[in-house]
């Protein structure tokens, strides 16, 4: 039988996001999470490649807009709920899911699109490339010491319930959101997700926590957390589990560590997804009994490669054209003269001759400035074809403070 692919209907949407749980396992999320995610997507956006009267797989798009080096805030697709049963691999299903999906993007007008990856090697052949990591760490508290800023006894801290410290917790999201590349902003109903809180995903934990920190009656800073008590012999050994945490000033972000530091009863602090340069690595004694651990977090693909180039800035003036190979989006291959400075960019088709060759997988993976052109060019992935190209282009796509993608979607 032919199959067929189609625009998702809402009146089907049960039927395809049970499609999707069975591609990825079968185990069933939690009714909050499932209303969640009904909420936020966006039908009209998503599609489903139906095989008679069975769905074979799923794939939609949310409209974000993310930060990108400068501050600029840039609209991104989000491509998301990807998957595929079992029965139909190997038969395209995924390919003519993703043609469908870019060339909807292309047709919107939004320069990038992004993803994070259940498996990362499904997704470079389709021109995306990873652009930002993350840091989880698992700190030994009971042997770690602490220095705060200056400042830090000044900041006050208030616990409230999360829901009551929504609002200002995103008040505080929002300012940050322009000084990291990477970052997302809130969409209506996007609010909900840090506060998802499944009692049966607790594994034994504490339903969730908020502190805000304040500095003359103004909210500077807030930290979503969990506890897991435990004991043994020697006595209590609990585990603080840091959700999120933001602040606007060094003073705020230290009394916000320190408070996590000095909650009774724990020894560990166990943090999730956070920026690969988190200033609280710098605040610890003894980084080795932290436990840093890497791991892949964003993909970006160059959906537009003249706007998208065109809508960042750089760390240092930069001048010189790309050879762009995009054998899955051909519009974007070709010649591009890239010229910007800290101020912002341009980027248009040119004849004249290349300083660098790359395809739009390394290109997305250097645009936020966290994967340097010279490590692409070591790995064989970048090819410098103008004594001086590479170095010159490696310099100014590099972004301080490194990219972060502050949640998953």
């Amino acid at each position: 039988m032919t199959m067929e692919l189609r625009v998702l209907d809402p009146s089907h949407w049960d039927e395809w996001y049970g499609t999707l749980i069975l591609a990825f396992g079968g185990v069933q999320p939690s009714a909050e999470e499932r209303v969640l995610d009904r909420d936020l997507t966006e039908c009209d956006r998503s599609i489903g490649v139906w095989d008679g009267d069975a769905i074979a797989g799923t794939a939609g798009l949310f409209s974000f807009r993310l930060s990108v080096p400068g501050g600029a805030v840039v609209p991104a697709a989000g491509l998301t709920l990807v998957g595929v049963q079992p029965t139909h691999r190997r038969r395209g299903v995924l390919r003519t899911m993703m043609r469908r999906q870019l060339d909807d993007v292309r047709a919107a007008g939004e320069p990038l699109a992004v993803l994070t990856a259940s498996e990362p090697e499904i997704y470079g052949r389709f021109g995306f490339g990873m652009a930002a990591q993350s840091a989880s760490a698992e700190i030994d508290t009971a042997r770690v010491g602490l220095s705060v800023p200056e400042g830090a006894d000044e900041v006050a801290l208030r616990a409230v319930a999360p829901e009551a410290g929504l609002e200002a917790c995103e008040a505080v999201y929002a300012q940050r959101v322009t000084a990291r590349p990477g970052m997302l902003e809130r969409r209506p109903g996007w609010e909900r997700q840090p506060l998802l809180d499944p009692p049966d995903e607790r594994e034994g934990a504490s339903p969730l926590r908020c502190v805000l920190a304040e500095r003359d009656g103004a909210v500077t800073g807030y930290v979503r957390f969990a506890v897991r008590p435990d004991w043994d012999l020697a006595g209590s050994k609990g585990v603080v589990i840091v959700r999120d945490l933001e602040a606007l000033d060094p003073a705020s972000y230290g009394a916000l560590w320190r408070f996590l530091f000095d909650l009774d009863l724990t020894c560990t602090i166990r943090t999730g997804s956070r920026p690969v340069d988190d200033p609280w690595q710098y605040l610890v004694s003894d980084i080795r009994r932290c436990k840093v651990r890497l791991r892949d977090a964003l993909y970006v693909r160059p959906v537009d490669v003249g706007a998208a180039l065109a809508a960042r800035a750089y760390a240092l003036p930069v001048d010189l054209v790309l050879e762009v190979t995009d054998p899955f989006c051909p519009w974007n291959e070709g010649r591009w003269r890239l010229a910007g400075d800290v101020k912002g960019g341009s980027c248009e088709r040119t004849t004249d001759a290349p300083g660098l060759r790359l395809g739009a997988r390394e290109l997305g993976a250097a645009y936020l400035g966290g994967i340097s052109l010279s490590a692409l060019a070591g790995a064989g992935r970048v090819q410098e074809l103008r004594q001086g190209a590479l170095a010159e282009a490696s310099a100014a796509f590099l972004s301080d403070p490194a990219p972060w993608l502050p949640h998953s979607f």
